[in-house]
């Protein structure tokens, strides 16, 4: 597959759409900036370099340190049991292993919280952000794995390599990028996340700036603990990237792809076994023993609350139309990205991944500040609501749709337009058909993001409006379990169709050749 050869300019309307929605995301890390020059070095200084804010970035920076390698083990040890052994009932946990992306957080942290309410501090922390968050690294390493060339791992097999130096000196190397991006995804969600630390009682820069604004609208402090914050996002973001490095692995020449001979697991089994059982029953069992034992002591009475209707209707309502925004305004930006690479175009799409990976509590400050400030009508508006999800959600829709754009053969829009055909035309009939999946699952991502978006929502949506993670936590702030239990289930229920959408729509390989690899 090619890129389209440009032999047209491309439409002004897509480069203004693009060029404003890449400034806007820009909203945040400017807030931050100007918000540190207005305070004042000294002030600033006082603020930055005290004691709490040493505690919260040794918390935060442990955290960060123990989970994410917990989470490349877990995910790439699950992907290669998955993908390169005969494990029992493989089909089953392949889709089980991906099903924790459907449980927020901070119902997980709730679901544990309930079954062990001693549950508290950085290794509940841990504990939890890893059960949640290895999905991220096993998907895309799966992912890999199945695409790799099996004949590379038969030659290293023919050449004397047993099964460990095979998977260490052959099959490692080739998931460098897959289990990077995990790992800075698995990072970034943890300098994010609110609800599920605040219930364990562990403190981070997230659960503090969330705190002082909800006690004191403390400007400077709160100022101060997310500039801190935005450092240590980038931080991760150059650790990814150096990690990363200029690292390509593609399959050269022509060739029918077929699966890899699946290996024996032997003696090894039932260890294999215990592990991927216990991570399910960690990760997805005690959350949803714990919904269900609050839900069976609410009985009938659980299901009357008057606000559940309304959420739910409210977080589809959010959901699908910030999907559809957010996709229809990252099209523009992918576009431009595949049909005219450079400096520039690289850099207008830069600058949205930059904007999502700030928390989104940094994010919802600014649009706070910006509009109370200059566009007061959008205070406490949904229009804003969704402007916030769109800066936080913008690139799940980009790197889909630059994927369907990059699928497009080439040549085939000029012979389109060689045939009388208008370059609208032209694209409908031919490039639809290629980014349609891609674009499917891109809205899928945004939507479930959505759903199950707790902090920003919190902080932007009208006064009285209602969704169904709003209302969860309201309910567990007044330590009613028994009434946060339905607006959790529902979560989990609008979650796992689009999870398992996401998880489905990877091709995998219907046959299996039999037999063992060397």
């Amino acid at each position: 597959m090619g890129r389209l050869r440009p032999t047209r300019r491309l439409p002004s309307t897509l480069l203004v759409i693009a060029g404003a929605v890449s400034l806007l995301g820009l909203v945040p890390l400017g807030y931050i900036i100007v918000s540190v020059a207005t305070t004042g070095w000294s002030t600033l200084a006082a603020l930055v370099f005290r004691a709490r804010v040493g505690e919260l970035l040794a918390n935060t920076g442990l955290l960060v340190l123990i989970t994410v390698p917990a989470s490349i083990a877990l995910g790439v040890a699950s992907a290669w049991l998955i993908e390169r052994t005969r494990l029992p009932a493989g089909r089953l946990f392949a889709v089980l292993l991906a099903a924790p992306l459907a449980v927020p957080a901070f119902v997980s942290s709730y679901g544990w919280v309930s079954a062990v309410p001693s549950l508290n501090g950085l290794w509940a922390g841990v504990l939890i952000s890893t059960l949640c968050y290895f999905p991220l690294v096993y998907l895309p390493t799966a992912a890999a794995l199945k695409r790799l060339d099996p004949t590379i791992e038969e030659a290293a097999g023919a050449l004397g390599l047993g099964a460990w130096a095979i998977f260490f000196r052959v099959v490692l190397p080739q998931l460098r990028l897959p289990i990077v991006g995990g790992a800075l995804l698995v990072g970034l969600h943890q300098l994010a996340e609110y609800g599920a630390f605040a219930m364990v009682r562990f403190d981070t820069f997230t659960t503090a700036i969330v705190q002082q604004y909800q006690s004191t609208f403390n400007g400077p402090s709160a100022t101060a603990l997310a500039s801190v914050l935005v450092l240590c996002c980038l931080v991760l973001l150059v650790a990814e990237s150096a990690g990363r490095g200029r690292a390509r692995y593609a399959r050269i020449g022509s060739g029918v792809p077929r699966a890899t001979r699946r290996r024996e697991l032997g003696r090894w089994q039932l260890p294999a076994m215990a592990l991927v059982v216990g991570i399910v029953v960690l990760a997805l069992v005690v959350p949803f023993t714990s919904v269900a034992h609050w839900l069976v002591a609410g009985g009938v009475e659980a299901w009357a609350d008057d606000a559940l209707l309304q959420a739910l209707i409210t977080t589809i309502g959010y959901g699908l139309i910030g999907a559809f925004v957010t996709l229809a305004l990252a099209f523009p930006i992918a576009f431009i990205a595949v049909r005219r690479p450079s400096r520039a175009s690289r850099a207008l799409e830069s600058m949205n991944y930059l904007t999502s990976s700030l928390p989104g509590i940094v994010t919802a400050l600014a649009l706070v500040t910006v509009t109370i400030r200059l566009v007061h009508p959008l205070y406490q508006t949904a229009a804003l609501v969704i402007l916030a999800y769109l800066l936080m959600f913008l690139p799940r829709a980009i790197v889909n749709l630059r994927t369907g754009l990059a699928q497009v053969p080439e040549g085939a829009e000029e012979a389109a337009r060689s045939l009388g055909r208008s370059p609208l035309a032209a694209f409908l009939t031919v490039a639809v058909r290629h980014i349609a999946p891609s674009a499917l699952a891109g809205a899928a991502l945004v939507f479930l993001a959505i759903v199950t978006e707790l902090t920003s929502t919190l902080l932007l949506a009208p006064s009285g409006t209602r969704t169904l993670a709003t209302q969860f936590w309201s309910r567990i702030n007044d330590i009613d379990y028994v009434g946060a239990a339905p607006f959790a289930l529902l979560m989990i229920l609008l979650s796992l169709p689009v999870t398992y959408f996401l998880f489905a729509r990877e091709p995998r390989f219907s046959r299996e050749p039999r037999g063992n690899a060397a």
